[in-house]
C-alpha cells in the first residue's frame, strides 16, 4: 500500500488496514487519527510510541488473534498470513515441534496465556532458548516483555503493509 492511499483512505478503511498488525482500538485509533503522514517513518515512530502504552489488558486481548509459536493461525485473513510468514523459519522437524508444544505448554500453565515472540529473523534454537529464559521471570516482568515483542511484531508489520 502507498503512504499517500492510507492517508486518503475513510477512517473505517484505514483502521481496517492496520488492524491485523495488532488488534488494539487505542492503537489502530491512534494512528488513523495521526493522519495525515509525510512520510512513513513517521508513521513507524508513533506507531512504536503509542505502542509502549499498551496496558496489559490490552496486551492480553491482542493474544487471542496470535498462534501458539509453531502452529498456522487458524484464519485466513491479512493477520493470518502475516503470522504465516513471521513463523515461516521455524522448523517443523518433529523434535522441535515437539520441544515447542512443550515449552508452550509449560508457559501457558505458568502465565495463563500463549507465548508470544517476534518470530520474524528468528529460528527455533533461538525461539526455543528465549522461551526457556522467559520461563524464569516473574508474572508482571512477563507481561512487560510479551507486550514488547508485540510492540516490534506490530511494527514491523506496519513497516510491511508499506514496504
Amino acid at each position: 500500500m502507498l503512504l499517500d492511499e492510507f492517508n486518503a483512505m475513510t477512517p473505517e478503511d484505514a483502521a481496517a488496514a492496520v488492524r491485523p498488525c495488532a488488534d488494539i482500538d487505542s492503537w489502530v485509533d491512534a494512528l488513523v487519527a495521526g493522519r495525515p503522514y509525510s512520510d512513513v517513518g513517521a508513521l513507524l515512530i508513533l506507531a512504536d510510541a503509542h505502542a509502549r502504552t499498551w496496558s496489559g489488558a490490552e496486551v492480553e486481548a491482542a493474544l487471542a488473534d496470535h498462534p501458539r509459536i509453531g502452529e498456522r493461525h487458524t484464519g485466513s485473513g491479512t493477520s493470518a498470513a502475516m503470522s504465516g510468514r513471521e513463523q515461516g523459519g521455524v522448523s517443523r522437524d518433529a523434535d522441535v515441534q515437539a520441544r515447542l508444544t512443550a515449552g508452550n505448554a509449560a508457559y501457558e500453565e505458568r502465565f495463563d496465556r500463549i507465548f508470544l515472540v517476534r518470530a520474524a529473523g528468528r529460528d527455533a534454537d533461538e525461539i526455543l532458548a528465549l522461551l526457556e529464559e522467559r520461563l524464569e521471570n516473574d508474572p508482571e516482568t512477563e507481561l512487560g516483555v510479551t507486550a514488547g515483542q508485540l510492540r516490534e511484531i506490530a511494527v514491523l508489520r506496519l513497516k510491511g503493509l508499506f514496504a
